[in-house]
């Protein structure tokens, strides 16, 4: 399994996670396009902040290292990678990436 498929089924259990906080009509659908923080989102910031406490989570169960989401060049992008699902998959690999947590 690739970099982004485990970045994938991580956010998705963590949406499992937080969709069982959630009303029925709010819980996020596990799919790549599910809008987070844009126009089509579901989640309000107490969510949103729910949803990246348990990636970060995940993503340090499945790699191994702890990562942080949240930082000063994410708040600063022109282009949230909150905005959906996509995005923070793209996000989650960049960090990867940069910090060779494979």
């Amino acid at each position: 399994m690739d970099t982004k498929e485990r970045v994938v089924r991580a956010i998705f259990s963590a949406i499992d996670e937080v969709n069982v906080q959630l009303p029925r009509e709010q819980r996020l659908e596990k799919s790549i396009q599910s809008g987070l923080l844009d126009g089509s989102g579901k989640l309000d910031s107490l969510g949103m902040v729910n949803l990246i406490v348990a990636a970060e989570q995940n993503i340090e169960q499945e790699f191994g290292t702890p990562i942080s989401l949240v930082d000063e060049e994410a708040l600063s992008q022109n282009d949230s990678p909150f905005r959906d699902v996509n995005t923070l998959v793209r996000h989650i690999t960049r960090i990867l990436e940069e910090n060779e947590y494979e």
